[in-house]
């Protein structure tokens, strides 16, 4: 059987993720915050569904609520398939009341964070997984804001952890991302027993997070991130290209860091001629190194300019997405119209 789990962006998110890690081998992470990401995650998860062609597999939810609609969307959805697939929802969030009188495979208990609500889930059911607990009570202290806790210091920093970790980008490498949520929280279990650990845990964050960025020797960690987001950009850029009057670039969302990894993109792929990024504020950040003038094509494009190698501008009628290709296809779009026009 294989699983298809998703689950918030969150400490709680992604340490209910942590938990099924150690019961399935078959699985598959997505990730959601609330409103429209989540439906199409789920349209996300049905369509992979239907290309993998998994004849049994789960649908596992967690830390996240569906509203009535969303619910009966995803069974339709699931009806539709004409194959074995369970749906298991496992969340603490009273706004998923109406959902839980109607569904039986809606789990809802707002008296625990959803970790330890997935964990006792799946314990229950004879998964070996006991020596999560301490790191369970952790993620539930700090979850439901349990002040008095032993372990609530600790997991402010554990919360800490996923939020100020944003070094590899959810949207553009989303498989990428789990797997340094992962080792990061791995990670922090190896201080669940050592005296005064949230401060240990707190002060060796910068090395965990260079452990798992480093390939060969040692640099900053702005290096190593950089040289880690380049590999993964190298592979993906045709998929991730676009074109305009001859150029070809390569077209990244909210990556962050745009002058460093451009330019570090531009020199290790000499067959692009132009990087650009785009984020969900419409504005436009672009780097070339001597072949395309990217003023002229900011200037032209989004009412913009700067320099030749490092121009910015805005695209005013930018509808921002959850979904990479859509994002892709807008810029490319309006590249098209822009040669067409001249």
């Amino acid at each position: 059987m294989k699983v298809y789990h998703l689950s918030h962006i969150d400490l709680d998110g992604y340490s209910c993720q942590l938990i099924a890690k150690r019961c399935f081998e078959n699985i598959k992470y997505y990730n959601s915050n609330y409103g429209k990401e989540i439906d199409q995650r789920l349209e996300q998860i049905i369509a992979d569904i239907v290309k993998d062609k998994e004849e049994s597999c789960m649908i596992l939810i967690t830390d996240l609520n569906l509203t009535l609609n969303q619910a009966k969307t995803l069974v339709k959805h699931v009806d539709e398939l004409e194959r074995d697939v369970e749906l298991l929802l496992l969340d603490h969030h009273k706004t998923g009341q109406d959902c839980a009188k109607i569904y039986d495979w809606y789990h809802l208990d707002v008296s625990r964070c959803a970790t330890k609500i997935t964990y006792d889930y799946f314990l229950a059911q004879g998964f070996k997984i006991a020596n999560l607990k301490k790191y369970v009570d952790v993620v539930n202290a700090v979850d439901i804001w349990l002040s008095d806790s032993e372990y609530f210091e600790l997991g402010k920093v554990c919360m800490r952890l996923v939020s100020g970790s944003r070094e590899v980008n959810r949207m553009l490498f989303s498989q990428e991302n789990s797997n340094y949520i992962f080792s990061l929280l791995e990670a922090s279990m190896e201080y669940l027993e050592l005296r005064d650990a949230n401060i240990v845990l707190d002060d060796a964050v910068h090395s965990l997070k260079k452990v798992f960025f480093m390939k060969e020797k040692n640099n900053t960690l702005e290096n190593l991130v950089s040289s880690f987001v380049v590999d993964m950009l190298s592979a993906k850029k045709e998929q991730m290209s676009v074109t305009y009057n001859g150029y070809k670039g390569i077209l990244t969302y909210s990556i962050g860091n745009t002058s460093i990894i451009g330019n570090e993109f531009l020199v290790r792929n000499p067959d692009f001629d132009f990087f650009m990024d785009i984020n969900g504020r419409k504005n436009i950040g672009m780097r070339a190194n001597n072949k395309a003038d990217v003023s002229q094509i900011a200037k032209k494009l989004f009412n913009g300019g700067g320099h030749a190698n490092a121009s910015g501008g805005r695209f005013d009628d930018f509808k921002d997405s959850f979904i990479y290709e859509e994002i892709r296809e807008q810029v490319q779009d309006i590249m098209t119209i822009g040669e067409n026009s001249e």
